[in-house]
């Protein structure tokens, strides 16, 4: 169990562990690598030996997939991922995945993220060089450029949009330990919010290192750390990367954190030791003092050590001595601290050997379980244990401590450079308010498989937490971590859920989301209905829930409590059967109902627009035109409060009325008219309103029912838009006059004559009058909002009648989309949940919501989640038993040349084909988007010149990306040669 939190000092110098990636031998990423460590798994490969070499068996930590790569996520053509070495490509995958991790999208974090690693020299440059013939046109220059290792952390900086610094670091074996120390100086300095830290060793084709007898590679293939039987190490390929941040903002921020670095020290051995490649007891043992004092921790608080832990005959006792020293200068205690070296389950990874030690022991300090050290049967007899702190761990321990749980991570490079590091267990999460009751769930990739594939992943994921195997986080932390934590692709799901058990079953559907976005931003467009839809409970869970609806629904019944006589919460949001029953009463009453519509109407618009939705423009039914005039600033918040409520004041004042809903054509409704009876609304080709006395409704509702037509009355005590309005227009034209309307700020399509409001100036009291009394046509506003062919058209009031015409109206295309806000009553669904599925829908049509606003008052903390489902294939130029993506094979030489038949366009398509590896390309294809970059392009001038014998410019090739506008320049060059 973590301990209680803890307050932070802002300006503390301890840092958080808030993500992790890596490649192992035996482990495609951290969870199976953390279950090979527990379990005491091997993952070491051993090779037929040589008969030249009695007694020596090869043996190498083989990473399996170590030339698979997902080129098109990262934006590289087939010809630039073969030349790509490995080891940058799984660093740059690795990086990927550990802000994913993490919790954070690298376009959306607010402060520099900085990358810090190191690589190994590999002799993938003399791979590629002895198969030139089968790259194509590439230069000497563009293949040191994907090989060499100063450019590791940089091209992670460009391909992830990292602004902070990318700086790459080289000590040998403790590169990636030592890269981790600059990384945490660089936080505490302030040059980056966060920052990427770790390194890549990845040697491709398998090379295994060279065996001489007494050297530091052993002979049994067996890495034996602290063991009598001890006699070298073991190579191995790997992949690691951390993400830190300092601890106070990732306690602010609610950030999962894995484990607390507390401190980190790096030195040089100098010249006390026996020779340059030699360990050094002074060096290593000041590195881990001052680890210890920045730390600000007793050696005897620390209960493992992760040690660098090679097998070597010479470097294990020196090691041990360096650690007793440092050790004795706090602590006489014996045997009570462990230690255990990670290179005996998966060999030694070189310059990525550090951080491997690291996250072991970051996994440790957060699971309390500290892994066996494997093949240990017998202390070294050059290491004095029984007069040392220390104890090599040989079985899965369970950690108990009486203070937090600490660690230590050594790592020393061949040279001298030390490194050490103390880690600490995770402070518990402080407690965040309690969440909704329900949550929305978002998911997205680049393709439809992805899109399945991560579907499956999340479900897999949670249905482990619920079965206790796995860590148990709120599901409201899985959805932030989703919303705010992931890059949004163009394939997109949605789920919304109140607990795992449904958010699995949800995402298990295949039609739990929408269609790939229309290209370009989305226009909404907020659409208010009127009176009649009124009922007591409008958006109840929303305002439990929903700070922003919440507070405007206050502001607005206080300014109008004294104008109704009541709290129109009361009416709104009644408690109990029996201010249910007076509430429903009270809002047949026009003075209570239309401000209470008016009231949801305006808090839902200020909702929608916290969540980040701004509407391309707006329109309103009847009533709902008041709340439309609001929001496009006609009115301000105040004058529409008292224009509403006057209007409904002066509608109950009008003798007896009633409206009915007709399911009729215009000129059939038209027929029904008489004995005082109007045509009210037409809401679409079937879709009318008669209006008029109550008589004479009850009659025509008589007539048409017993012809078998489906009628239906309106829940409205007046005959709005008819003759009987007539007595309160003066009235209300009067009131209108003492107001300072403005003109609209936002595009609004009126509802009396279905065209858009003038925006160069303010609608006047006639405006106003006619509204109330000439019909709505609604069927013409949603013509009109319809002949845009990607509107989305947002329902932001009670009920759902405005989405149902919307839905039926014939100008309604597939591009469309109506949405609800709000449940009908007789719907089982809560506001909550139909507002956050209306949010997924817009989110899944490609609007871009502010996730903060969704969670306004009440932000979750982050949780780790499965990463993207990568789709990576091989590229090498070896050949393979399985299929290699295909890569156009063209002569050696840098500059290509297209067949001589076709036109211009398809001799370039060729060209763009044999430049980036790919056998087919459209004329609308664009060079950059499929992995063309500044280098590439010069290579194409080259081409064009020997192709066409014309001068054509980079800069010209930017603005010309494609076959079919790029022919347009070349052929008008020849032109004018």
């Amino acid at each position: 169990m973590t301990r209680a939190a803890q307050p932070v000092d802002p300006d503390s110098p301890f840092l958080a562990v808030v993500g992790m990636a890596g490649r192992y031998p035996g482990a495609r990423d951290l969870g199976e690598f953390w279950e090979n460590l527990i379990k005491g798994v091997e993952s070491v490969t051993r090779f037929p030996g040589d008969p030249s070499t009695p007694g020596y068996v090869p043996a190498f930590g083989v990473l399996e997939g170590a030339d698979e790569f997902d080129a098109g996520f990262f934006g590289y053509s087939p010809r630039e991922a073969l030349i790509l070495d490995p080891q940058q490509r799984l660093f740059l995958t690795g990086a990927w995945e550990a802000l994913e991790d993490a919790g954070y999208d690298a376009r959306s974090c607010a402060g520099p993220i900085g990358v810090y690693a190191g690589s190994s020299q590999t002799g993938y440059l003399d791979t590629l060089m002895a198969h030139r013939d089968r790259l194509g046109p590439v230069s000497e220059w563009q293949l040191r450029l994907a090989t060499g290792i100063d450019f590791l952390t940089s091209r992670v900086a460009h391909r992830l949009g990292l602004t902070g610094p990318a700086v790459t670091v080289q000590t040998a074996c403790s590169t990636s330990l030592v890269a981790v120390h600059v990384a945490a100086q660089a936080l505490l300095s302030g040059e980056c919010d966060l920052a990427l830290a770790g390194g890549a060793s990845v040697n491709f084709p398998t090379r295994l290192p060279e065996y001489s007898e007494g050297g530091v590679i052993s002979p049994d293939g067996r890495c034996r750390a602290f063991d009598a039987q001890a006699r070298g190490t073991v190579g191995a390929n790997g992949v690691g990367i951390v993400v830190l941040k300092r601890l106070a903002d990732a306690l602010e921020d609610g950030d999962h954190i894995r484990a607390v670095l507390r401190g980190t020290a790096v030195n040089n051995d100098g010249m006390d030791k026996v020779g340059f490649t030699a360990p050094g007891v002074a060096g290593q043992a000041e590195v881990i003092r001052a680890a210890h004092l920045v730390a600000e921790v007793e050696p005897d608080s620390i209960g493992y050590v992760e040690t660098h832990g090679t097998g070597t005959p010479l470097g294990d006792p020196i090691e041990l001595a360096a650690l007793t020293q440092a050790f004795r200068r706090g602590t006489e205690r014996r045997g009570y601290c462990r230690i255990g070296s990670v290179k005996t389950n998966i060999g030694h990874t070189d310059a990525a050997a550090g951080v491997a030690g690291f996250i072991k022991a970051v996994l440790a300090v957060q699971h309390g379980l500290i892994p066996s050290s494997l093949h240990y049967t017998s202390p070294n007899p050059e290491i004095p244990f029984e007069d040392s702190p220390f104890m090599v761990n040989t079985e899965l321990y369970e950690w108990r401590s009486d203070g937090p749980r600490r660690a230590g991570v050594s790592s020393f490079g061949i040279g001298g450079t030390n490194a050490h590091a103390v880690l600490e267990e995770p402070p518990a999460r402080a407690p965040r308010p309690a969440a909704p009751g329900s949550h929305l769930l978002v998911l997205s990739a680049r393709t439809a498989h992805e899109l399945d594939r991560a579907a499956t992943r999340l479900a897999e994921h949670l249905q482990g937490q619920a079965s206790g195997s796995g860590p148990g986080r709120d599901l409201a932390e899985t959805a932030w971590t989703l919303q705010t934590g992931r890059r949004a692709f163009a394939h997109r799901r949605f789920a919304v859920a109140a607990d795992r058990t449904e958010a699995i079953e949800a995402l298990a559907c295949a039609d739990a989301g929408g269609h790939p976005p229309v290209p370009g931003e989305r226009p909404v467009v907020f659409v208010f209905p009127g009176h009649g839809g009124q009922h007591a409970g409008m958006g109840r869970e929303l305002y439990e829930d929903d700070p922003v609806f919440r507070g405007e629904v206050d502001a607005c019944c206080a300014y109008l409590a004294p104008t109704l006589g009541l709290d129109l919460r009361t009416v709104l949001y009644p408690a109990g059967e029996q201010q249910t029953t007076a509430a429903e009463a009270a809002l047949r009453d026009m003075g209570v109902a239309q401000p209470a519509v008016f009231v949801v109407e305006y808090a839902l618009a200020r909702m929608w627009q916290r969540r980040g939705v701004r509407p391309a423009a707006v329109a309103g039914h009847s009533l709902g035109a008041f709340a439309a005039a609001c929001v496009a600033g006609v009115l301000c918040l105040p004058d529409a409060l008292r224009l509403v409520a006057e209007r409904g004041r002066l509608m109950r004042t009008l003798p007896a009325g009633a409206m009915l809903a007709v399911p009729l054509a215009e000129h059939d409704a038209t027929e029904l008219l008489g004995d005082g009876l109007e045509l009210a609304a037409v809401n679409g080709p079937n879709q009318c309103v008669l209006s008029g006395p109550q008589e004479a409704i009850d009659a025509v509702f008589t007539r048409l029912t017993a012809e078998g037509v489906d009628v239906r009355r309106l829940d409205i005590a007046a005959g709005g838009h008819s003759a009987l309005v007539e007595p309160i227009l003066n009235r209300f034209a009067a009131m209108i006059t003492e107001l300072d309307l403005k003109a609209p700020s936002i595009p609004w399509v009126g509802d009396t004559t279905g065209d858009w409001v003038r925006m160069d100036r303010a609608p006047g009291a006639e405006f106003w009058t006619t509204h109330m009394r000439q019909p709505v046509r609604f069927g013409d506003t949603l013509a009109t909002l319809l002949a845009e062919p990607d509107r989305i058209l947002l329902e932001v009031g009670p009920g759902r009648a405005l989405t149902t015409l919307a839905r039926r109206h014939p100008a309604r295309t597939e591009g469309h989309l109506a949405l609800p806000s709000l449940p009908h009553p007789a719907d089982e669904e809560s506001a909550l949940r139909t507002s956050l599925a209306a949010a997924g829908r817009l989110w899944a049509a490609g609007v871009e919501l502010d996730w903060a606003g969704l969670h306004e008052g009440n932000l979750p903390g982050r949780t780790a989640l499965p990463t993207y489902p990568f789709s990576p294939q091989r590229y090498s130029p070896l050949p393979a038993d399985g299929p290699a993506p295909t890569v156009t094979a063209e002569p050696s030489s840098t500059v290509p040349q297209p067949a001589r038949e076709g036109d211009t366009e398809a001799q370039l398509a060729q060209l763009f084909g044999q430049l980036l590896g790919l056998d087919k390309l459209a004329a609308q294809d664009d060079f950059f988007d499929l992995g063309g970059d500044s280098l590439i392009a010069v290579q194409l001038v080259s081409a064009l010149r020997a192709a066409f014998g014309v001068r054509i410019t980079v800069k010209q090739v930017f603005t010309a990306p494609t076959a079919r506008r790029l022919a347009r320049v070349v052929d008008d060059a020849r032109q004018q040669a």
